[in-house]
């Protein structure tokens, strides 16, 4: 019998699967990720439906709770950083100029909306690092039209500055140490692209108006019935299904409320847009 092979879906250029790791490394990074962080931080509320909790691992304050990412070129160790040898171990090897260093936990049913990073930092080129340590196949990122799941056991490259958003159907949580780092020659050889597995990548449907509609229509439903954070997260989670346009579901909300006459909510949408988007 002749087996064929699956080619994996070729991933956006704004996202890219580089080196593997140890696997032996790997486990005592998933054991210190389960079993040492607490006190979770949920930050940038309005990016997320309120799943997505951070630590910092190397900031400007040595505080792991100081979450919000600022430039910082000489960032030091917090105080969690110092009980994950594991964690340590691997930046180190890595060996990248890291500009901030913190973990990432997406809960079930958790989203992080369609967004632009680094908008608020400074011009220097600096370049994003996923390691994926405890994930699930329902826990994907979606750029550029295609569904990408990160999966376990490799350093992937995200450019931030494109639009993107996160989501965690079904659990259980997801956890990724992220690296923010400056543009550098270590970096430089790190940034090898290597081909993704199968299932690692998968383009979303084009979108189709019919279904468009549809949703637009429950929404609508909804926000007349009082529920607008229903109405809202109906037409937000589109993006996770369709290859839509870069802020069409926006452009959906800030219409429905358009329909309803509900002119400081449409506005309030057009200005989260260009938040978002990195607009503003």
């Amino acid at each position: 019998m002749t087996t064929t092979s699956v080619n994996p879906t070729t991933l956006p250029a704004d996202v890219a699967a580089l080196r593997r790791l140890d696997p032996g490394l790997m486990e005592r990074l998933r054991h210190e990720a389960l079993t040492i962080p607490q006190d979770w931080v949920v930050e940038y509320g309005d990016y997320q439906n309120g799943g997505w909790h951070t630590l910092s691992l190397l900031n400007d304050s040595g505080d792991p709770r100081d979450v919000t990412i600022r430039d910082c070129p000489q960032p030091q160790p917090t105080a969690l950083l110092e009980r994950m040898p594991a964690v340590q171990e691997l930046i180190a090897e890595l060996g990248v100029r890291v500009m901030w260093a913190r973990l990432a936990r997406l809960d079930a049913g958790a989203f992080l909306w369609e967004h632009r990073d680094y908008g608020e930092l400074t011009t220097a080129e600096r370049h994003r690092l996923h390691v994926p340590l405890v994930t699930n196949s329902s826990a994907y990122l979606v750029l550029g039209g295609t569904k990408v799941h990160m999966s376990v056991g490799r350093v992937w490259r995200l450019t931030p500055t494109s639009p993107h958003g996160v989501c965690n159907r079904f659990g259980p949580s997801r956890i990724h140490l992220i690296i923010d780092c400056y543009a550098d020659d270590t970096f430089t050889s790190l940034n090898h692209a290597e081909a993704p597995e199968p299932g690692d990548a998968e383009p979303l449907p084009e979108p189709e108006q019919a279904q468009i509609d549809e949703a637009v229509a429950t929404a609508t439903g909804l926000a007349e019935l009082g529920y607008d954070h229903a109405a809202e997260t109906t037409l937000l989670e589109l993006f996770y299904q369709q290859a839509m346009p870069e802020g069409l579901a926006y452009d959906l909300i800030s219409g429905m409320y358009d329909t309803l006459h509900r002119d400081d909510d449409a506005q309030r949408w057009k200005a989260k847009k260009n938040v978002m988007l990195g607009r503003a």
